[in-house]
């Protein structure tokens, strides 16, 4: 090889050697993408019906404390890119509700989340249909491009729906429950359903059709024993009995098992 051609060579080979180095060093530094969290989102509904009453103060309180944590991770608790919220159910049958998104929640303190479910979704008289949130749910994912990322909608409701039973089946209102708009939207997708009497939460276990949507129900008798774990007095960042009860209560990662 002649003295050009090596020159040449060399060359090539340092600007190559050049890129790759700045690359590497852009790929390690802060901000980028590989330190980015991974994407996912939160979908929180409350239950604003008037069978929910009994229990609608006590799930206000711990959405407040379960929004808050989970956006700041308290407690190893997963945070989620995306946050919507919204309520379940309206005055009529297959109302779409408005949901509020994650801008509106960060920043606030448990106190002012706690203001803002009260006075944005307080409890009435109202139909609790779940196929419309569900649907509405669905089409704000594929809007903001977060199909495929995992998707957690945590419902705090007592899961009995306003659809009329048909004459000798009492159940047949669980199997209308419409959970097909999720099933591709990502190969995680899990319903939390929190607050239901056990018998309630077992119907949604084994009566709502879904083959790939993952289900996890905690009961009201559960539920309930949330402020056993509070500690008053304690700043909300060092309630690390509570955000572990959180951790193997509500947000128990829940394997694929299909319909059961």
């Amino acid at each position: 090889m002649n003295r050009k051609l090596a020159s040449m060579v060399y060359g090539l080979g340092s600007k190559v050697s050049v890129v790759a180095v700045a690359g590497f060093a852009l790929s390690c530094a802060p901000g980028a993408n590989s330190t980015r969290p991974a994407r996912s989102t939160l979908v929180v509904g409350i239950d604003v019906s008037g069978s929910f009453r009994e229990n609608y103060e006590s799930s206000v309180d711990f959405a407040s404390n379960y929004i808050y944590a989970r956006l700041r991770g308290l407690g190893g608790l997963k945070t989620p890119t995306h946050l919507f919220v919204g309520s379940i159910g309206g005055e009529l049958p297959d109302e779409t509700k408005s949901f509020q998104p994650i801008h509106t929640f960060e920043g606030l303190t448990v106190e002012q989340i706690s203001e803002y479910l009260h006075e944005h979704y307080p409890t009435h008289d109202g139909n609790t249909d779940f196929n419309p949130f569900f649907t509405r749910v669905a089409a704000l994912v594929k809007r903001q491009n977060l199909v495929l990322a995992p998707i957690d909608i945590v419902l705090f409701t007592d899961g009995l729906p306003d659809t009329p039973a048909e004459k000798g089946d009492t159940l047949a209102k669980y199997k209308k429950i419409n959970l097909d708009d999720l099933e591709y939207l990502s190969k995680s997708v899990t319903v939390r359903v929190l607050w239901p009497r056990p018998t309630v939460a077992v119907n949604w276990e084994r009566r709502v059709p879904r083959q790939r949507v993952r289900m996890w129900t905690v009961d009201d008798e559960v539920m309930n024993t949330w402020r056993n774990h509070y500690r008053d007095g304690f700043p909300v960042e060092d309630q690390h009995t509570l955000w572990k009860w959180i951790g193997d209560n509500v947000d128990f990662r829940v394997r694929s098992v299909g319909l059961l």
